[in-house]
């Protein structure tokens, strides 16, 4: 068996303010997804059809639910001689000034502090990729084109709408390989009038001498960014980088809207995302989720276009929603386009329309969450985990609740996009 050339490194450990409480007590990498997942399991299961087999995780906020669900790396097959996943935490400065903190101050910072690691592994190349999007890729395809360009760095790159653009890293690509990619002639992060719409996946290959120099000389500044610094940098160089060009789905879900809509693309006739024959790998063992009985259908029951998974007990109506094991939908209780995670109890005659809501909370009955019945929300509400809400109280779409409000903390209403801590 020959050693395997590629170590990649997930960039994981980050919490996203856009994502609200659902980030509350872990990182974006470990949010549910999908009904069982993790978001995670997307780019950890594009590696492992990939047939890339060394993995680190790089991750520092709270990272408790993250290291629980990656478990031994079993469940996506990272068992082996040379297999395997590593988290990779930040550690106390040992005080030979080699860092200056003991915190990851950026991406390219938590790579540099593990530099020991990556060298220890001798690879020929190194795939750096962010731990938070949706997306199905060959990663061995732009190896591929890495390879053939002999190129410095090679970047993932995907079309967005040009009113989005600002919100990314963006190049300009020149048409050297028309469809399969080409030439990084700009790069802007971020840039607030954007003049081309090719934005970066943070799917970023390394030749290591180039990556490891790149971040020595790195550390001599303020920010610690790979969009911000180390592609600038190189740029300026001279290096070869070059852009390989994306086509598929991508769920960037950087904020709540997008989170929803994300889940959202899951139902329908013909779903953008399709789990199945993505290939998608998750750690079964984690929450119990191989141990759940099958989905109960009480005789009154009614799911339309909904993704119900085991574990759950329906006893009212379900539509165009997303329920992770362990849901249960009271009698009488209406449940519509709404993302329900693991062990959400809803109570008799309820209304939940278009709501999130986290691990773990109790709905009394009579609790009405947004506009009518087959009315379109405008707006999300977000429900924080180990909630209690009390029998008949109101909420308005677009209202946050903070995890772990009990019933005593509770007025009689919240309103529309109000917030409760």
């Amino acid at each position: 068996m020959l050693k395997p050339s590629t170590l990649a490194m997930i960039l994981a450990g980050s919490r996203v303010d856009k994502l609200n409480v659902l980030t509350y007590y872990r990182p974006k990498s470990a949010v549910p997804f999908g009904g069982f997942a993790r978001v995670i399991d997307f780019p950890l299961s594009n590696l492992l059809h990939s047939g890339i087999e060394q993995i680190a995780i790089l991750s520092q906020y709270r990272s408790y639910s993250l290291i629980n669900h990656i478990g031994t790396g079993a469940a996506w097959d990272m068992i082996g001689r040379y297999r395997g996943i590593s988290i990779l935490p930040p550690s106390k400065n040992n005080g030979d000034n080699l860092y200056q903190t003991d915190w990851y101050r950026g991406t390219a910072d938590a790579v540099y502090k593990n530099l020991d690691f990556v060298r220890y592994h001798k690879p020929e190349e190194i795939l750096i990729l962010s731990g938070d999007h949706i997306y199905k890729m060959d990663y061995q395809d732009m190896i591929d084109y890495h390879h053939q360009k002999d190129a410095d760095m090679t970047i993932g790159f995907v079309q967005v709408a040009q009113d989005k653009a600002h919100r990314f890293g963006i190049a300009d690509l020149d048409n050297e390989d028309g469809n399969l990619g080409g030439r990084v002639k700009a790069y802007w992060e971020k840039p607030e009038t954007p003049e081309a719409n090719w934005a970066s996946l943070t799917v970023l290959l390394f030749k290591p001498e180039i990556l490891y120099k790149a971040l020595h000389e790195n550390q001599v500044s303020n920010s610690f960014e790979f969009g911000r610094d180390i592609i600038p940098q190189l740029m300026g160089q001279g290096k070869k980088i070059y852009g390989y060009k994306y086509k598929g789905y991508w769920g960037y879900t950087g904020t709540i809207e997008e989170y929803w809509q994300a889940n959202m693309d899951l139902l329908g006739d013909k779903p953008p995302i399709n789990m199945e024959a993505w290939g998608l790998r998750t750690n079964m063992d984690h929450r119990g989720i191989r141990d759940a009985q099958p989905a109960l259908l009480y005789e009154d029951a009614v799911v339309r276009n909904s993704l119900v998974y085991d574990g759950c007990v329906v006893e009212g109506t379900v539509k165009n929603s997303v329920l992770f094991p362990g849901v249960h939908v009271g009698k009488g209780t209406v449940v519509e386009n709404s993302v329900l995670f693991f062990n959400n109890h809803i109570g008799a005659n309820c209304r939940l329309n278009k709501v999130i809501a986290d691990v773990d909370s109790v709905f009394g009955q009579g609790v009405i969450i947004g506009p009518e019945s087959g009315v379109d929300a405008k707006k999300i509400t977000v429900i924080g985990w180990n909630s209690s809400v009390p029998d008949g109280v109101r909420i308005g779409e677009g209202a946050t609740i903070y995890p772990n409000i009990h019933i005593e903390q509770w007025p009689d209403e919240v309103k529309p996009g109000e917030v409760l801590k």
